[in-house]
C-alpha cells in the first residue's frame, strides 16, 4: 500500500472531489480520504446546483477547467435560467439534479484519473513538523505522507444533529461524524468555533397530491452550465409550489419548548438567508404563509426534498405541520428533517490562496472555512487544489482578484472579514457585477485555466473560436446600416421610433427593446451574415454592446482600486510600529497580516484614514 503522495485530499464533498481532480488534472499524485466511498459527493441538502450569484460560480469553475459544471449537465432533470426579466448581471443559471447520478458521475470522473488513489478511513489526527506539513494518521492507525495537506471536511468535524429533544453525534443522516481533526488542529494553534445548518424532511411523492400545487416546469429552450458540451436534457422534470398557513405555523409553535434552537442546545449560529422554518414564523410572526418549493430527488425516485421547511423540531411535530399544507394532507415521511452543528476554522487564519498561515503546505477549503453551499465549496475546492499543486512545484499562486470572479470576491471576503455566521454568496457582495456575469465567465477566466494546464486544449481553442465569432458579430454591427424601407418596419413592430436616416445596427442595438434577433430575422441582405453565428454567440455579442459603457467604467474603477493591490506589505511587517494607525487597526492588520495595501482596505476596522497613514508610511 502507497503511503506517500504529493498531495492528500480528506473528505469527498464538493470541495474534496474539485481539489483532488484539479491537483491530479495538473499532475500531482492524490489520495483522497473519505469516510464513506459511497457518498462521494453527496448532495446532502437540496439536489440542486446553481442559482443567483452561485451559477455564476459554477459557470466561473468551468471556465478554469473545474468539473461541477460537466457534473451537473449530466445530472439535470430540469434546467431554469433565473432574473431573466431583470438585466444580465443578474442571469443566473440553476439546475435541479439527479443526486445519486450527480454522485455517480462525480465517482466516475474521479476514478477515470490514474494519479488519483482513494481510502475510506477516518482521519484523526494531522502530522507536522515545526510549520510544515507531513501527513495524516487515521482512525486505523495508518499514517499516509504528502508534500501538501487540503483539509474540506464539510459538516463532519464533532458533528452533533438535533431533532427536537434528542440529539446524536453524526456528519449527516446515519453517517458517524469526524473526531481527532479539530482537537489535532487546536494544539497546533488554530482557532475554531462551532456553526450550525439544517435539512429539511424527506417525503414520499406518491403521497402528495400536485393538483394542489403551483406548478413549475424547466425553461423551453433549456440551456447548460459547461461551456464545452451540449446540452442533454430530453424531457425535464417538474417542480412545484406551495404554502404552509397559519395551521402550520401554530403545530409548529407547540414544539418550540422542546426546539433546540430555542431551549440553548444549538450554541452554532446558522445561516441567516436559509433559516429554518421555526426562525422563520418567529422572526416574522407577521406572515401568514411562506413559499415550500417541492423538489423531485430524481429522474426516477418518488423521493422529495421540501425545500423551504428544513427544521430541528421533533419529527412528531414536523409530520403533522407538513399535513396542514396544501397538497400534503396525506404525506408520507422517509426521514426527519434535523439541525447539524459542526466545528469550522475561522477563515482569516488563511492566506488569499487558501494556505493557511500558520502550517505550511496545508490548505482548508469548503465548510471548514465558514461557508455554506454546495457551489461556495467547490471552487474553493478548485482554487485550493490548483495552489496546492503550484506550491509544491514552486509555481505562483493562483488568486482572482474581486473584478476577475465572484471567486476572488467570496475568497476576499474569508480572509479579510471573517464570518461568525454561513457565508453565502450573493450578486450583492460584488462591487463588479456587470464584468462578473454568468454568460462571460469563459473570456474572464479560460486563459488562466489554459495558462495553468487544467483546461484542455480543444476547450480553449473552442473558447477563441467563440470569441473570434462574437467581435465577428460586434464589427459587422458597426458596418452594416440597413435601409429605411427594411428596418422601420421592423422598428414599428417592436413599437421603437423609426429612423430618418440610415443608421448602424449597432446603435439601434443600444435601445433597450432590440436585440440582433428580432432586428436581423428577416431574409433582407443584411440580416444574412448574423444567421451562421450561434444563440449564445449573438446573445453575447449584444450583451457587450448594449452595455459597453457600463463595463469600462467598472473596468476604470477597478484599475483604480487595483493600483493598491501592487503595494506589498512583507509577511514580517510589525503594524505596532505604526503609531499613527488606530488601535483598533493595528489589531486588525497584526492578525490577518495582509499581504498588500489593497487587501489592508478591505479588512473591517481600517479606515480610509488608516489607509493613509500606510500609504504615507511606505512612501507612496
Amino acid at each position: 500500500m502507497k503511503s506517500n503522495y504529493d498531495i492528500i485530499v480528506v473528505g469527498a464533498g464538493h470541495a474534496g472531489c474539485e481539489s483532488a481532480f484539479s491537483a491530479a488534472k495538473l499532475g500531482s499524485s492524490v489520495l483522497l480520504i473519505t469516510m464513506n466511498m459511497e457518498t462521494i459527493a453527496k448532495m446532502s441538502c437540496n439536489p440542486a446546483v446553481g442559482g443567483v450569484a452561485k451559477g455564476q460560480i459554477v459557470r466561473e469553475i468551468d471556465a478554469l477547467g473545474g468539473m461541477t459544471g460537466i457534473i451537473t449537465d449530466k445530472s439535470t432533470i430540469q434546467f431554469r435560467m433565473l432574473n431573466r426579466s431583470k438585466g444580465p448581471a443578474m442571469w443566473s443559471p440553476r439546475a435541479q439534479c439527479d443526486r445519486m447520478e450527480f454522485s455517480w458521475n462525480w465517482r466516475l470522473a474521479l476514478e477515470s484519473n490514474q494519479n488519483i488513489d482513494f481510502w475510506q478511513d477516518n482521519v484523526s489526527e494531522i502530522l507536522s513538523s515545526g510549520n510544515k506539513i507531513d501527513g495524516v494518521k487515521t482512525s486505523l492507525g495508518i499514517k499516509f505522507y504528502c508534500r501538501a495537506l487540503i483539509i474540506t471536511s464539510g459538516t463532519f468535524l464533532n458533528g452533533l444533529i438535533h431533532i427536537g429533544k434528542k440529539n446524536f453525534g453524526g456528519g449527516r443522516a446515519s453517517e458517524s461524524a469526524s473526531y481527532g481533526i479539530t482537537k489535532s488542529l487546536n494544539l497546533l494553534g488554530f482557532e475554531s468555533g462551532r456553526m450550525k445548518t439544517g435539512t429539511p424532511p424527506r417525503i414520499d411523492g406518491r403521497s402528495l397530491d400536485y393538483s394542489k400545487m403551483e406548478e413549475q416546469t424547466g425553461d423551453e429552450d433549456a440551456s447548460k452550465f459547461s461551456y464545452w458540451g451540449q446540452s442533454t436534457i430530453t424531457k425535464q422534470k417538474s417542480c412545484f409550489i406551495t404554502y404552509t398557513n397559519p395551521r402550520t405555523h401554530d403545530i409548529l409553535r407547540e414544539g418550540f419548548a422542546d426546539s433546540p434552537m430555542f431551549n440553548g442546545s444549538i450554541q452554532g449560529i446558522g445561516p441567516r438567508y436559509c433559516p429554518s422554518i421555526e426562525d422563520k414564523i418567529n422572526r416574522f410572526a407577521e406572515r401568514e404563509r411562506h413559499q415550500i418549493f417541492v423538489e423531485p430527488e430524481g429522474r426516477d425516485t418518488v423521493e422529495i426534498y421540501v425545500n423551504g421547511f428544513s427544521t430541528s423540531l421533533s419529527e412528531e411535530i414536523q409530520y403533522r405541520a407538513l399535513q396542514e399544507i396544501p397538497g400534503f394532507e396525506n404525506a408520507k415521511m422517509f426521514r426527519p428533517g434535523y439541525a447539524i452543528e459542526y466545528d469550522y476554522f475561522p477563515p482569516t487564519q488563511l492566506k488569499a490562496s487558501l494556505e493557511t498561515k500558520l502550517i505550511n503546505n496545508l490548505f482548508f477549503a469548503g465548510q471548514i472555512n465558514g461557508t455554506t453551499g454546495y457551489e461556495e465549496a467547490a471552487c474553493q475546492g478548485l482554487i485550493a487544489g490548483i495552489n496546492a499543486h503550484q506550491k509544491i512545484n514552486e509555481n505562483a499562486q493562483l488568486v482572482l482578484s474581486r473584478n476577475e470572479a465572484y471567486i476572488g470576491v467570496l475568497i476576499d471576503d474569508l480572509i479579510n472579514k471573517g464570518t461568525d455566521e454561513p457565508y453565502r454568496m450573493f450578486t450583492s457582495r460584488a462591487e463588479y457585477r456587470i464584468l462578473l456575469r454568468q454568460d462571460n465567465a469563459d473570456q474572464r477566466l479560460s486563459k488562466i485555466g489554459y495558462h495553468l494546464g487544467l483546461l484542455d486544449n480543444w476547450k480553449y481553442d473552442k473558447y477563441l473560436t467563440k470569441i473570434k465569432n462574437i467581435n465577428s458579430i460586434i464589427t459587422q454591427t458597426k458596418t452594416i446600416k440597413p435601409s429605411l424601407e427594411e428596418i422601420n418596419p421592423i422598428l414599428k413592430a417592436l413599437d421603437s421610433s423609426l429612423i430618418l436616416e440610415k443608421v448602424s445596427l449597432h446603435k439601434l442595438l443600444l435601445r433597450t427593446n432590440t436585440s440582433i434577433n428580432n432586428l436581423t430575422n428577416n431574409w433582407f441582405e443584411y440580416s444574412k451574415p448574423f444567421h451562421s453565428f450561434s444563440e449564445e454567440e449573438k446573445e453575447e455579442a449584444e450583451i457587450m454592446i448594449k452595455y459597453a459603457g457600463y463595463m469600462e467604467k467598472e473596468r476604470e474603477m477597478a484599475n483604480k482600486i487595483n493600483s493598491l493591490e501592487h503595494i506589498s506589505i512583507k509577511d514580517d511587517f510589525n503594524f505596532n510600529n505604526v503609531k499613527s494607525l488606530s488601535a483598533e487597526a493595528r489589531e486588525k492588520l497584526s492578525k490577518i497580516k495582509p499581504s498588500n495595501i489593497g487587501q489592508a482596505s478591505r479588512i473591517s476596522g481600517v479606515s480610509p484614514a488608516d489607509i493613509s497613514i500606510l500609504l504615507v508610511h511606505f512612501g507612496r
